[in-house]
């Protein structure tokens, strides 16, 4: 499970990289926090108080480089500031109300895909051009295809509004008090379903798609026609020696449309108003909260990078081949 210096470099170089574009983009953007927060006072924006929010808020409208080095000293002790929007909450409050919704809802959607997904994508595989193999494969190409935002907007109407089967908005019932309950983590489950359902299509078209074609590949090696030859049960050589091996294509997939998977969830947390980062992320950036915007920037870029690093270190246990050849 060691890495190579080399692949450690270009996760080191890859982070700093993050880093200044995290500062630069949303200074980039026109308006500025401080005249956003005095314009909101409106009659209330008297001399003292637009006085007190710069002297609180100045270091927005101080030279880059001093931002710069400010912001590399919070990150060096953990302390990402101030929220603008949220005053006086700090940003880290602010993302850790945020984060555990979000990464529960991509967690969730991320596995319901990888089980349909690659299941579907191994029985087209093992029986191709059979009736099933013709009906998901061009359905895969399909639900790559159709834009995030409608497939929300359509389980929307379906589900909240027709059928009215599902919550419509938020993460749970209002009325309920956050706990370990039953009926608590059930209203989870049921304000989750919809945003679920919203992430997962595309998802099962991507893993579908890489499983199909890797297992493909995989049913014409010496292991697999070995196993056939053992009398093993058809099942067993499907899982056990072909789609195993399948899998490490899907597993490189992952990793690489984790970014996706982010952005798809911002619409998706707009739309079913879910307040995970997506949504914090969206009305941060109207409040132009530089802080908060950096933070979450900076928080999604710790994750899809945490989740190539790991792909890395299961790649070396899956199949030891590459591991040795990394080293």
């Amino acid at each position: 499970m060691r890495l190579s210096s080399r692949r450690l470099a270009v996760y080191g170089t890859a982070f700093i990289f993050a880093i200044l574009v995290n500062f630069l983009l949303p200074r980039l953007m026109p308006g500025s926090p401080v005249d956003g927060m005095i314009a909101q006072l409106g009659p209330r924006a008297t001399p003292a108080a637009v006085d007190a929010i710069r002297a609180r808020f100045g270091a927005v409208d101080q030279s880059y480089w001093s931002q710069f080095l400010e912001y590399l000293q919070g990150l060096a002790t953990f302390d990402l500031g101030v929220s603008v929007k949220y005053y006086p909450q700090t940003v880290t409050q602010v993302l850790a109300r945020s984060a555990g919704w979000t990464a529960f809802l991509i967690f969730a959607a991320i596995t319901f895909s990888l089980i349909v997904g690659c299941l579907l994508g191994a029985l087209a595989a093992w029986r191709r051009g059979g009736r099933l193999d013709t009906i998901v494969s061009p359905l895969a190409i399909v639900m790559k295809s159709v834009p995030p935002v409608v497939i929300c907007l359509s389980i929307l109407f379906f589900f909240g509004v027709s059928l009215r089967w599902l919550p419509v908005g938020y993460a749970y019932d209002p009325s309920l008090d956050p706990s370990f309950s039953p009926g608590f983590i059930g209203s989870v489950l049921l304000h989750a379903a919809m945003p679920v359902l919203a992430l997962s299509p595309a998802l099962i078209g991507e893993f579908l798609t890489t499983m199909r074609t890797s297992m493909i590949s995989v049913l014409g090696e010496d292991y697999v026609t070995m196993g056939r030859a053992k009398g093993l049960r058809e099942m067993a050589v499907m899982f056990n020696y072909a789609a195993r091996n399948a899998l490490l294509p899907v597993l490189t997939n992952l990793a690489l449309i984790l970014g996706a998977v982010f952005g798809g969830s911002i619409v998706t947390e707009i739309v079913f108003n879910y307040p995970g980062l997506g949504l914090t992320l969206y009305t941060a950036s109207v409040a132009r909260d530089y802080p908060v915007i950096q933070g979450q920037l900076l928080l999604m870029t710790l994750a899809t990078l945490g989740a190539n690093l790991l792909v890395d270190l299961v790649y070396g246990v899956i199949d030891p081949r590459i591991g040795e050849a990394r080293a």
